[in-house]
């Protein structure tokens, strides 16, 4: 089978299977950039209480992230985990808002997506998943986010490339699939809802929507 037509039957499985998935949850584009990074060894649930947190002390937009101190910052993302490092991160993400678009998010659309990308990588604290998620999710690129469920998945289905490396990982669903944001989207939603239920550590592979296709489950 082609890779296209691998990577896609991949999609309409998991689709069929669980539907779409309205990911990513947030009321606005800094609100998922703040849960892009919030969410880095998080669980999303915290993140959630986070991100609540933010709200309720009405802290959630670049301006009012400047203007508090950022122990405070780490006190009220402090289910996220890792909150003083967070903290930090997210000072440094309102920084970098403030020069390259005086926090007109909007205006970010005016940058060429690989300039975009090379910029929030320059960012403390922002690293290649956390950047393509920034990308897709808040910035509407048709970037491809990996994961580590979506790097277990493609591992179990035979179909990872030769070399494990995120650009590897990226280039093969950039290289093989068309560019549309609400798919790019929808896909990788649906891969982190089969790695989070079903393609564990340990998976439940009678369970799993890929069972007959994949060649890591325990009926073989």
């Amino acid at each position: 089978m082609k890779k296209t037509d691998a990577l896609l039957a991949v999609y309409e499985r998991l689709y069929a299977a669980y539907g779409p998935q309205h990911w990513w949850p947030g009321n606005s584009a800094f609100e998922v950039m703040v849960g892009a990074i919030l969410t880095q060894s998080a669980a999303w649930l915290n993140v959630e209480k986070g991100i609540d947190n933010l709200k309720s002390a009405g802290v959630l937009s670049p301006a009012a992230f400047r203007q508090t101190p950022v122990e405070e910052i780490a006190r009220l993302i402090h289910p996220c985990g890792y909150f003083n490092a967070k903290a930090r991160k997210l000072k440094a993400l309102v920084e970098w808002l403030r020069q390259s678009c005086n926090d007109d998010i909007n205006r970010l659309s005016a940058i060429d997506t690989a300039k975009l990308r090379r910029q929030l990588l320059a960012v403390h604290g922002i690293g290649q998943e956390t950047a393509d998620s920034i990308l897709l999710y808040a910035c509407d690129r048709p970037v491809f986010v990996i994961d580590a469920y979506t790097r277990r998945i493609l591992g179990r289905l035979s179909m990872a490339p030769a070399k494990d490396a995120y650009g590897n990982f990226q280039w093969m669903f950039m290289r093989h699939l068309r560019h549309d944001v609400r798919f790019f989207n929808e896909y990788h939603a649906l891969l982190v809802r089969l790695g989070k239920t079903v393609c564990r550590k340990l998976p439940l592979c009678q369970e799993c929507p890929l069972f007959d296709i994949c060649l890591h489950n325990s009926a073989r």
